[in-house]
């Protein structure tokens, strides 16, 4: 079965992508904080449900099921903003690091302008498949000069298409 291959919302230049910072900055604030508490809160509940048995006298079952209950909210609260930054047209990475990639050409070929929740400004990207990992910082005329086309104006078709 061959799969889709990537295309995304939309592109941006590095103006762009620093220019969506303040909104992509507060979501991802919101997201990295409650995936956070969410992990931590989840792996609390494993370590209290551990070895519990649904014994009718168990005093805590109650508020055990209240606590995942409030857990399934918060995850969908996580999925909320998930889908925020998603319509923004990046790329969010890892909720709890706050990892964001935005969509970008360079050298007429796709790739993620990266940033990172605590980073000023985008400063780095990446090929799509080495990540994190592999970003590497914006020179003076890497992804700035390499724009052209659907790249500048938002287009999400790539030059030549």
């Amino acid at each position: 079965m061959m799969s889709e291959p990537y295309r995304p919302r939309k592109f941006f230049t590095v103006e762009q992508a620093n220019a969506a910072l303040p909104l992509v900055r507060a979501i991802t604030t919101d997201l990295v904080r409650l995936a956070r508490e969410v992990l931590e809160r989840r792996e609390r509940l494993a370590l209290l449900s551990a070895g519990r048995g649904a014994a009718a006298n168990d005093l805590y079952a109650e508020e055990l099921a209240q606590i995942e209950e409030e857990l399934d909210k918060d995850s969908e609260q996580l999925q909320v903003y998930v889908d925020e930054l998603v319509e923004l047209g990046v790329e969010p990475k890892s909720g709890p690091e706050g990892l964001i990639d935005f969509p970008s050409m360079m050298d007429d070929r796709l790739v993620f302008l990266c940033w990172k929740l605590g980073e000023a400004e985008v400063l780095h990207w990446h090929e799509l498949d080495s990540g994190f990992r592999g970003r590497q910082p914006l020179t003076a005329g890497s992804i700035a000069d390499g724009m052209e086309g659907g790249a500048a104006d938002g287009d999400p078709s790539p030059p030549g298409e």
